[in-house]
């Protein structure tokens, strides 16, 4: 838990306390365990120890209504003796251990053994070293002072290998930093509405100190723990600290328990902060986590292979306060039967479950619950695209280098036994052994740099940088990224499914229309021509029955519009009052919100907000507001131009929607009802019995709100549809209102084969009589489907479900969301890239999400889009280049060493031309910058290689230039530049200007090939933008000057020497052939080269599939599939759930903590002796191919392994 153990971060907490005792009336342990209890146990404890909640504020220094005075000092001394809200993160990887990881590589550890074996060996001279008897000396005897030279080599090998390592090491640890930077400036971004002096503000979650009056409403994530004071309807998610999927109402005088990490689902209220940081229910939980997690670590390196450097960035703080429970997100069962969202994870699931289950929604409640479940579909996260595609290519490149290298060590060992031993009948003499086992070491170096070469270490470098890069980059253009392949899987998004208010629109709603006093207004009424009745009923309704918070503030600036704060269509509606020269203050001043004798909040299912009243004369009044077709269903009176009601039968509500709520929609404008109803003071009305309540209503109004279509989003939806991806709105509203703004957007064009249906209507066509989804009935609506009106959650889940789980398409459809309220967090988790607004959205979408949108805005979206085709694209320019380098140097060597007996290139020679192929080569091709016509292609979708036709024919082509050259230049050389040869020479030789001509233009070749890999798509400018991408420049220069020191000056270590300048003219001559055959090569056409085969190709999607799984589910059959999948972190993320719930059960039970961990560090254990069931027979290269790749925080619940087979 970072650098405080709990021990002596409490003690130092009791010592303040000790000295503060007569401070507060209440010590930080009397809260703690008082947090610790619920229901009714805490009411009587409250009760016994404190009289009531008013009474712990008192003692607590604060006041219910005006909340603490917020001076500095006060503030400091509560944080002294009741903590800070923040959860210490754990400490980051040192530098040293991101070194110790990056040595873990396999290929390294080979040569490093190979070098030391060269380095001793070059000190040891036995006896025999000059006996001529033992190797054939070819060339002569060598003389003494190169003798003294054999250690260079291997100390080379030992200097490259370090170069990686640190290389590797510094770009794990800027990661790291990186993500830290951004975790805590997610963190800062989290604030929260406390109550300060009488004043409303918002303060960081860091901020907030016991005492403290918060104020919690739909959608928020609690920050920390305290009692309920006043509200009305609160409802709280507790599973992720209880697994209980039921909401808990909480009330004052039953449940007033709130706690940290519970997610609000309905209605609003006040809590007295008692507990923060790590004294909270989910800071104590984190601080088990934390000491078992160390221990858990221990266990791991143990039993597992340490075989990818694999970081899970802690996620620090307030702002993920539960990251624990966003671990087993993956698991959230989203069932929704009325609309409600139960989050339920019963514990049973998570015990059997080993794999990670989403269910289907379930159908409505009577719709056949049990066979369900059995159905429910496993659908898992995949793989990012991207990623299954690289690691299948590094697997295929993996076993041809292991290939290649075996062939290349024993024919070089047999040729050099039989030459020696056969055809030259030679004894082996005993005094002769170490020179030949220094030539066995020889080859076996030659092996291993064949190895080296052909194994592509560049590439998880490649993708980290380049993701980086991107969501760096991404943060300018609003899109906080929060999991690293979102980036990547956006650009090949082929469906967006968007909110329409505040994604599409602006958000600032205004009233344009009214019906009132039966006449159809079409612009703000003068206020004198509505009735002063039916204005003092309108003006109350509005004020009172409306959310506190929401106000309208004067602008900030001089000729700016007024702010609004708080709920926007409410915004509308005060702004409508202000509009007809009233004001709503003193209505709220005379009727606070404590005198308020019951409320209605408004959620998805009733669709309308109902507030009641208590008149002077005791009597009841009600008002309501709502969508209105169902507040006008409910009304059966209706105010006359006099302000008096009359009757209003079914046939005239038909005739107002005809007259008026039709015309409204169809202008885009959005219809709501404003209505009331009295009740006597006796008998009082039976409030929990809402059917009755919300009856018998007096329509006052109706308004049409106007949210005007955001000015740049028309263009950014074509941009989209000329991309190739359907932008599909989904939107609360009315069809008309909704159909309307579809084609301002350019949605849907007049004319078009599309669909637009009602949410009831959607169900209707896509169940079957039992009421059961039907995959091939959604199969039929989805493709034509352009806007979904009046949807509830569940249909918005439902259809994304439908359409990524289709396959009706031959590509797999990659589907994109945005949301902002709590009620669309399961479809944002069920899509394969879920955007979050990061100003209208709740915290729960925000967790749920995997990009926020900074500012709301849809033309946001689509530069993630560009950005992520930027990544794909930057990646395959980075392939196309490496494997170029690959298949030359590997064949260079391989043929090189069996014709020669030595490789051409060098050991410390390859590990330079690995260097400047795969990290710099991996810098400068991965930060290109994107450019407006990636957009003007389709998406390339999961099926598609990705290595392409065109860039196998760049590969081979280029390759075919450079094999040329060089074999021209092994064999006939020395002729060409009248030198000596550099064939055959004996062991310990000097460098010969030949091998060193063959280095050099091996290199320069690379570098001019460098600028034709800028382009992938057979383009035949390559330099277009070049001086846009500075980094490219830069390293491309670079690269070239320490290449001419390497060969000017590199001497015996780099097997170099100097070459004269018309020498050098020659290599960069034959350097620059390469533009030139570039262009030959842009020419041939692809489609004549039918034989090209691709490569990197994703048949089928990374799952397991459904039969499989439900032939034998089994726990260990799961497990074991599961962990073949190298996915270890799902079984650490589920026992990570379990011991959270057995941490619960502890502190109901009030048993000790230690059980809790004793069971952790005994699961730990048992996900060792599975992993180690997970077959042998793949994970020979494994670690060949690991070098440590980015990987989303724990928190993101996707965790996964990569590089592992």
């Amino acid at each position: 838990m970072g650098d405080m153990t709990n021990s002596d971060f409490y003690s130092k907490n009791q010592r303040n306390e000790s000295s503060h005792g007569g401070e507060f009336g209440c010590t930080m342990e009397e809260l703690r365990s008082l947090m610790e209890l619920r229901g009714t146990e805490a009411v009587v404890k409250i009760k016994e120890t404190y009289g009531d909640t008013e009474a712990i504020c008192r003692r607590l220094k604060t006041s219910p209504v005006e909340g603490l005075p917020g001076t500095a000092p006060d503030l400091e001394k509560r944080k002294q003796i009741f903590g800070q809200n923040f959860i210490p993160p754990k400490k980051p990887k040192t530098f040293l251990q991101l070194v110790w990881e990056a040595l873990q590589d396999v290929t390294l550890i080979i040569l490093e053994i190979a070098a030391i074996i060269s380095l001793g060996l070059s000190f040891y001279h036995p006896p025999g070293e000059n006996n001529e008897g033992c190797a054939t000396a070819q060339g002569g005897a060598e003389d003494e002072g190169e003798a003294e030279a054999g250690w260079i080599e291997g100390a080379a090998i030992l200097l490259s290998v370090i170069c990686v390592v640190l290389v590797t090491a510094f770009n794990d640890w800027s990661k790291e930093k990186q993500f830290r930077g951004l975790q805590s400036r997610i963190e800062q971004e989290q604030k929260f509405t406390v109550v300060r002096a009488g004043q409303v503000v918002q303060i960081p979650v860091a901020e907030i100190v016991v005492g403290d009056i918060a104020q919690v409403k739909y959608g928020d994530l609690l920050p920390a723990d305290g009692l309920f004071i006043q509200g009305n309807d609160l409802k709280i998610d507790e599973s992720s600290l209880t697994g209980e999927s039921d909401q808990v109402r909480k009330s004052v005088d039953k449940d007033p328990m709130l706690l940290s990490g519970t997610h609000v689902m309905e209605g609003s209220g006040r809590m007295v902060v008692t507990a923060v940081g790590v004294n909270s229910q989910t800071g104590i939980i984190f601080t088990l986590l934390g000491a078992g997690g160390e221990e858990e670590e221990k266990k791991d390196k143990k039993g597992v292979k340490k075989g990818d450097g694999l970081q899970l960035p802690a996620a620090d703080g307030a702002a993920d306060s539960h990251a624990v429970d966003s671990a087993n997100t993956s698991l959230v069962n989203g069932k929704m039967q009325d609309g409600n969202v139960d989050a339920s994870q019963s514990k049973a699931k998570q015990q059997d479950g080993a794999a990670a289950m989403e269910m289907q929604p379930l159908k409505s409640a009577e719709g056949g619950d049990a066979d369900d479940k059995k159905k429910a579909n496993m659908h898992k996260k995949e793989k990012s695209v991207l990623q299954g595609k690289l690691t299948k290519l590094a697997v295929q490149i993996g076993k041809a280098g292991l290939v290649m290298s075996a062939i290349t060590v024993i024919i070089l060992v047999l040729y050099f036994t039989v030459d020696t031993f056969v055809v030259n009948k030679k004894p082996w003499l005993p005094e002769c052994t170490p020179v030949y086992v220094q030539y066995f070491v020889k080859f076996f170096i030659i092996g291993v740099t064949v190895l080296v070469v052909a194994v592509p270490e560049g590439l998880p470098l490649a993708v980290t940088i380049s993701l980086a890069y991107s969501v760096k980059k991404m943060m300018k253009d609003n899109n906080l990224v929060r999991h690293l392949d979102a980036c990547e899987t956006m650009g090949n998004a082929t469906a967006i499914c968007s909110d329409k208010t505040g994604t599409l629109t602006t958000n600032r709603m205004t009233v344009v229309q009214a019906y009132v006093g039966d006449v159809h207004y079409k612009e703000i009424p003068d206020p004198s021509s509505i009735n002063a009745k039916t204005m003092e009923l309108l003006v109350n309704a509005i004020a009172i029955n409306s959310a506190y918070t929401t106000k309208i503030l004067p602008p900030e600036k001089e000729g700016a519009l007024p702010r609004q704060v708080g709920n926007k269509t409410e915004c509308g509606l005060l702004g409508f009052v202000l509009d007809l020269k009233q004001d709503y203050e003193p209505v709220r001043t005379q009727m606070p919100e404590e005198k308020l004798y019951k409320v209605y909040t408004f959620n998805s299912v009733r669709k309308s907000m109902s507030t009641v009243i208590k008149l002077p004369d005791e009597s009841f009044r009600m008002y309501s507001k709502g969508a209105s077709e169902i507040v006008l269903k409910k009304c059966c009176k209706i105010l006359n131009g006099a302000g008096e009601p009359r009757v209003f039968r079914p046939r005239d509500r038909d005739e107002m929607v005809k007259k008026v709520i039709e015309p409204m929609a169809c202008d885009g404008l959005r219809t709501i009802c404003v209505a009331y109803r009295d009740f006597p003071s006796s008998p009082e009305p039976d409030w929990d019995n809402e059917n009755d309540i919300l009856n018998d209503l007096t329509c006052i109004c109706v308004v049409g709100i106007e949210d005007p279509v955001r000015p740049e989003v028309p263009e950014a939806i074509r941009k989209c549809q000329r991309a190739g991806i359907t932008v599909r709105m989904v939107t609360g509203d009315n069809i008309n209102t909704a159909r309307a703004i579809a084609i301002k957007c350019g949605i849907i064009h007049p004319g078009e084969d599309f669909l637009c249906l009602e949410g009831k209507e959607f169900n209707r066509r896509i169940r079957n009589e039992k009421g059961e989804i039907e995959q091939e009935r959604i199969d039929k609506i989805w493709p034509k489907l352009r806007v979904l009106a009046r949807s509830s959650p569940t249909d918005k889940h439902t259809l994304v479900k439908g359409i990524i789980d289709s396959t009706h398409t031959e590509q797999r459809q990659v589907v994109a969301v945005t949301g902002d309220g709590t009620n669309d967090g399961p479809a944002l988790k069920k899509a394969d890239v879920g955007f979050a607004m990061g100003i209208a959205g709740t915290d729960v979408a925000k967790e749920a999400s995997d990009i926020i949108l900074t500012d709301d805005n849809f033309s946001s979206i689509v530069k993630a889009v560009m950005w992520g085709r930027n990544v794909y694209d930057s990646i395959s320019k980075f392939l196309q280049f490496q494997l170029t380098v690959n298949v030359v140097a590997v064949i260079v060597a391989f043929t090189g060493a069996c014709i020669t007996q030595d490789s051409p290139l060098k050991a410390v020679q390859m590990l330079w031309v690995n260097l400047i192929m795969d990290t710099f080569a991996s810098l400068a091709l991965a930060t290109e910058p994107p450019t407006e016509t990636l957009l003007l292609r389709k998406p390339y979708g999961r099926n598609k290689p990705l290595i392409s036709r065109t860039m196998m024919k760049n590969i081979l082509g280029h390759a075919v230039y450079q094999l040329t050259l060089i074999f021209t230049l092994l064999f006939v050389g020395e002729k060409m530049f009248q030198i000596d040869s550099g064939r055959n020479a004996p062991l310990h030789s000097p460098p010969s200007e030949h091998y060193t001509i063959i280095f050099n233009t091996f290199v320069l070749m690379q570098l001019f090939n460098e600028v034709n890999a800028r382009k992938i798509h057979g383009e035949r400018n390559v330099f277009d933008g070049i001086f846009r991408n500075p980094i490219f420049c830069t390293i491309v220069l670079g690269t070239f000057a320490i290449q001419i020191v390497i060969v000017q000056f590199g001497g015996k270590p780099f097997s170099c020497s100097p070459l004269q300048l018309d020498q050098w003219m020659w290599c960069i001559f034959i350097g620059l052939g390469e533009l030139v055959w570039g262009q030959v090569i842009a020419t041939i056409p692809t489609s004549r080269l039918k034989f090209l085969k691709e490569a990197g190709r994703l048949t089928q999607k990374e799952e397991i599939p459904e039969e499989e799984l439900n032939e034998d589910v089994e726990e260990i059959d799961h497990a074991e599939r599961e962990l073949r999948r190298g996915q270890i972190l799902w079984f650490r993320g589920l026992n990570r759930i379990q011991t959270q719930i057995e941490v619960v059960n502890t502190f109901k039970s009030g048993a000790s903590f230690q059980g809790a961990l004793r069971r952790q560090s005994s699961v730990t254990s048992q996900s060792q002796d599975v992993a180690n069931l997970s077959s042998p027979s793949r994970v020979s290269l494994s670690n060949a191919l690991s070098s440590p790749t980015s990987l989303p925080p724990a928190a993101a619940g996707h965790s996964r392994r990569e590089g592992v087979p």
